[in-house]
């Protein structure tokens, strides 16, 4: 591949004087090396083949991460890629904290580079679950069989609508939270509304 050249738009993330500027600066390196597009998209570095997005680079408190796009299709040779959370199902991450361990590593990103291409150049697409798919809470189960219509009302949702209520439950760490969001959802589920980001719900 043919070295490509950096995009001046994207400059200023690499330029900032930041904890992770070193780390940022090799791993934008080691994209361009393999001939890679790079763009900026939601505020962050973000790097194409064929006009395709395969990751972007981002950037945390503890460490600064390459994100793939399809990286649960990806081959995992060395078992570094992370679902950042469980509700994740496409990106994978692998992580970084210092620019010794990227010098080790080059080889191997370059390859998972190369693995995503292969995965773009494929056509192959992440199969995404659709929200009845979902493993609900056993807190909403159980009001599921008691409730008398409760089901019915719940099927017949779009799929983002199940899918906000689903996140609204497992949000909760202990059962008794979870109950109690359970019981303020259940009348707007039998009249067919949905949650509105933060707290609320559709009037």
């Amino acid at each position: 591949m043919i070295n490509s050249k950096p995009n001046s738009k994207a400059d200023w993330y690499f330029e900032k004087e930041t904890t992770w500027k070193a780390v940022k600066v090799k791993l934008r390196e080691i994209s361009l090396d393999l001939g890679l597009g790079e763009e900026v998209k939601w505020g962050k570095p973000t790097y194409t083949f064929d006009g395709q997005m395969l990751f972007l680079i981002h950037t945390f408190k503890d460490y600064v991460a390459i994100l793939f796009f399809k990286g649960s299709l990806m081959n995992d040779p060395n078992d570094i890629l992370i679902q950042q959370t469980e509700n994740v199902q496409a990106g994978r991450q692998i992580r970084f904290t210092s620019v010794e361990q990227i010098d080790e590593m080059k080889n191997t990103i370059k390859n998972y580079i190369i693995e995503a291409i292969r995965i773009e150049k494929s056509g192959m697409q992440v199969e995404f679950q659709k929200a009845t798919e979902l493993v609900y809470p056993e807190e909403f189960n159980i009001k599921l069989d008691e409730i008398t219509g409760l089901r019915d009302a719940f099927e017949k949702l779009t799929p983002g609508r199940q899918k906000g209520y689903y996140l609204y439950f497992i949000g909760a760490k202990q059962s008794k939270t979870r109950l109690d969001r359970v019981a303020k959802s259940i009348p707007y589920i039998l009249s067919g509304k949905g949650r509105l980001k933060g707290n609320g719900f559709e009037k």
